[in-house]
């Protein structure tokens, strides 16, 4: 029998704001555990809450960009559990009429564009953040993160691998970036998604059980978390066990997950209207004021970079991947870099530098200006493309520019004529063998003498110019 994955994604988005969704406090991130905590956020008896307007106007944001309906008028519902990490023992939340609902972000796959449906997007508060020990005897709770507003993201399960699940996740990141509603940064918990995942047979509308993977914050966590639960689950089914609906916890070091807890439903949280805040009412006048706030998203500004600056469909992509990375490409041409050039340093050396920097999120210790320099460099024969390479990576790692490196290190290209014959007739009389091999018609020979020259001037030679300067003179010599 065969068996197809069946993938649902809730995605939990802190939202840009100064201060908590209820209260006065912070939401900065990283300062001094339980220094930004108030009343409100504390849960204590007798306080009310006071809703954050900027909050509800990012998740209608949110809402907008993801093709939802914004419901005309919304409410909160309190959820009630008991963990440490939720001090009044109850989340203020949205079960019952979400802010937005019925929305979608088509992704490509190679059957081609795949709607994913979404089914709501609901506003709620964050709860703290616990910190166990490495022996599992205690553990630690930082409420500074309790209270900061949060969208919660819900998908329909359309996702049928863990490839669907990554491409969407990374297009609605770069959604939310652009729009400006959260900054998206993984390691600092503002974006993270629980997994719901079941196995079916293959070809059947029946769903398998499923389980829940809680708080995966790093794509890879994400993949691998999926493809790990389901192979365990088809390894279950096929020896003739039965999968179990229950919550697991992801291990990222040992790539598995464990049980956690009993999956819970709606009925067990005891949803009830929140009695102290009042309803969300959302009209047109409201919705096409926020609307007109949202900038160019990832999509229309890929179709620019291609019409405006002729990049191929890929390098576009990649580019309105991120914000960051988008921002940076823009500075980068503004500043005199050629659009082409920029991008493929960007996609090349900048990428393999950072895939091997192990980190989630795009970082630039280097200036816009500065890529733009080099670049230059290049295309004025200033400085080789092999010691282009050598400057970017040290522009990458330390963040000093071109200009600086060509001066602390001396570097010029090699470019008087006078010079560089002394070295192309001292490598010519060196390599009596390839000489023979150019002569006699074998052109790959030229590319040896050339590495070879480069190899004497220690990369400053031009290669172009080295290369007219070897057939110069063996002409010269047949004459």
């Amino acid at each position: 029998m065969n068996y197809e994955t069946v993938i649902g994604l809730e995605v939990h988005v802190e939202l840009k704001t100064n201060s908590k969704i209820f209260c006065g406090c912070s939401t900065e991130f990283g300062s001094e555990p339980n220094t930004q905590v108030c009343p409100v956020c504390a849960g204590l008896p007798g306080v009310l809450p006071v809703l954050n307007k900027k909050a509800v106007e990012l998740a209608i944001k949110a809402g907008l960009i993801t093709n939802c309906t914004i419901s005309e008028s919304s409410v909160f519902d309190r959820k009630n559990y008991f963990y440490p990490d939720l001090p009044k023992a109850y989340q203020i939340s949205q079960l019952y009429y979400p802010l937005c609902k019925d929305g979608y972000i088509d992704i490509k796959t190679d059957k081609g564009i795949k709607k994913i449906r979404i089914r709501e997007i609901h506003l709620e508060e964050d709860a703290g953040k616990l910190s166990h020990d490495g022996f599992g005897s205690d553990t630690m709770v930082d409420f500074n993160r309790c209270g900061v507003p949060l969208i919660e993201i819900v998908t329909m399960p359309d996702f049928s691998s863990s490839q669907e699940a990554y491409d969407f996740l990374l297009k609605l990141k770069a959604m939310l970036q652009f729009a400006d509603i959260s900054d998206c940064k993984m390691q600092e918990g503002s974006l993270r998604a629980d997994v719901n995942i079941s196995i079916k047979e293959a070809g059947s509308t029946v769903l398998g059980t499923r389980t829940e993977m809680k708080n995966l914050n790093s794509f890879k966590a994400i993949s691998k978390a999926i493809e790990t639960e389901s192979a365990r689950q088809t390894g279950v089914i096929r020896n003739n066990g039965i999968v179990v609906q229950e919550t697991r916890r992801w291990d990222d070091e040992k790539n598995t997950s464990y049980p956690m807890r009993g999956k819970e439903e709606a009925h067990d949280y005891r949803y009830f209207p929140e009695p102290d805040l009042p309803i969300i009412y959302a009209n047109d006048t409201i919705l096409q004021k926020i609307m007109s706030l949202v900038p160019e998203m990832p999509d229309k500004k890929a179709l620019r970079y291609q019409k405006q600056h002729m990049l191929p469909e890929y390098d576009a992509a990649l580019l309105t991947s991120s914000k960051p990375l988008s921002l940076f490409f823009d500075a980068a041409v503004d500043k005199g870099g050629d659009p082409k050039t920029v991008s493929n340093w960007l996609m090349g050396d900048y990428m393999k530098l950072f895939n091997a920097s192990d980190r989630d999120e795009f970082f630039f210790h280097f200036k816009p200006e500065d890529l733009a320099e080099l670049t230059n460099f290049i295309a004025d024969k200033k400085i080789t493309g092999k010691i282009a390479k050598e400057i970017f990576a040290e522009m990458f790692d330390k963040g000093t520019s071109p200009g600086e490196v060509v001066s602390n290190r001396g570097i010029s290209v090699l470019s008087d004529k006078d010079d560089l014959a002394k070295v192309v007739r001292k490598i010519l009389e060196e390599n009596p063998g390839s000489v023979k091999d150019l002569k006699g018609g074998k052109e790959k020979a030229i590319g040896f003498l050339i590495g070879q020259i480069m190899k004497e001037t220690k990369g400053m030679a031009e290669p172009n110019l080295a290369k007219e300067m070897i057939k110069k003179i063996l002409n010269k010599e047949g004459e």
